[in-house]
C-alpha cells in the first residue's frame, strides 16, 4: 500500500489524545479486501484502539481471515449479526453498542485509511462545539489503483450546510460520544447522512482535517454507483426524516444534485 504523503503541519494544539478510539468495520463477504483494511487499521500512528469487526453472515472465509488478525491483535474483536438485512445499519448498531471508546469511527470491510488518520483527526475536537471530524478521501478501483481523484470537502459543517448534501465520507468520519453519547443509526439508505444530520441538528459542528486520509473503493456494485436510488433517498430524507417543507426540499435538493454531479465527476 502506498502511503499518503499530504499531510501538512497545522497552527493547533498537538497535544496526544489518550482516548480509546472505537473503529466500527460492518463485514460481508469481504475476503478479497479485508486484509488491507484491517492492515490500515494496525499501521496507524495512534495505537490506542479497538477493532469491531461485525460479521453480517458471510459466506466466504471472511471470518477465518478476521480471526486470524483477533488472535494475535487482541485490540481487534469479532462480533457477529445474526441477521443479513442487506443493509449496513444493523451491524454498525452492533459494533457502536459494544464499544468501548469515547470516539467512534466508521470503515468499511473495502476501503482502508492512512496512517496519520486518527493521529490528525483527534486534536480538533478540543473546543466545545466540534462534535465530528472528517477528512478528504481519495476514490480507487477494485484493483486498489490510485488515480489522484481526490473527493475533497469543505473545511467545517453545520446542520443546514449539511442539509445541501452530505459532504461527510462516513469512511473519513469521527465523533465524540462525551459530547453526543452513542447514536443509533436508522435501518435506512443513507443512513450516516442521517446520523451526521442527527448529531450537527444539536448545534454541533464537523470540521474537516483538510489531509486526505482514506481511501474509498468504488466498483459497479457501490451504493454511489446506482445515482436514481441514492437520489430518491435523499428527498425521503428531507421529507420523511427531516420534516423540511416541499420548497425547503426543492431548495436543498438543487444544491445536493449539483454537489452531486461534481463529485460524479472526479
Amino acid at each position: 500500500m502506498k502511503l499518503d504523503n499530504t499531510y501538512t503541519n497545522r497552527q493547533q494544539d498537538k497535544t496526544m489524545n489518550d482516548d480509546l478510539v472505537s473503529i466500527i468495520m460492518p463485514m460481508h463477504n469481504s475476503a478479497s479486501y479485508l486484509c488491507e483494511a484491517i492492515d490500515s487499521v494496525q499501521a496507524q500512528t495512534y495505537k490506542n484502539w479497538e477493532l469491531l469487526i461485525v460479521d453480517d453472515v458471510s459466506t466466504d472465509n471472511s471470518v477465518e481471515i478476521a480471526e486470524r488478525y483477533a488472535i494475535n491483535d487482541k485490540r481487534i474483536r469479532i462480533l457477529h449479526n445474526p441477521n443479513h438485512i442487506k443493509m449496513p445499519s444493523a451491524p454498525r448498531n452492533i459494533g457502536v453498542q459494544a464499544a468501548k471508546g469515547r470516539f467512534i469511527a466508521f470503515l468499511d470491510s473495502d476501503d482502508f485509511w492512512y496512517p496519520q488518520k486518527l493521529e490528525q483527526q483527534l486534536p480538533l475536537f478540543s473546543d466545545n462545539r466540534t462534535a465530528i471530524v472528517y477528512s478528504n478521501y481519495e476514490k480507487i478501483d477494485g484493483n486498489s489503483m490510485r488515480a489522484s481523484r481526490i473527493v475533497t470537502a469543505p473545511s467545517f459543517a453545520t446542520y443546514k450546510s449539511l442539509l445541501q448534501g452530505n459532504v461527510i465520507g462516513n469512511l473519513t468520519a469521527i465523533y465524540d460520544t462525551k459530547k453526543t453519547d452513542k447514536v443509533n443509526i436508522l435501518n435506512i439508505h443513507h443512513e450516516d447522512y442521517v446520523m451526521w444530520l442527527s448529531i450537527l441538528k444539536k448545534g454541533y459542528i464537523a470540521r474537516n482535517v483538510g489531509t486526505t486520509l482514506a481511501a474509498y473503493r468504488e466498483t459497479d456494485h457501490s451504493v454511489s454507483s446506482n445515482k436514481l436510488k441514492v437520489t430518491t433517498w435523499q428527498w425521503y430524507i428531507y421529507r420523511k426524516i427531516e420534516h423540511i417543507s416541499l420548497f425547503r426540499s426543492i431548495y436543498y435538493f438543487v444544491f445536493y444534485a449539483f454537489k452531486a454531479f461534481r463529485k460524479n465527476l472526479i
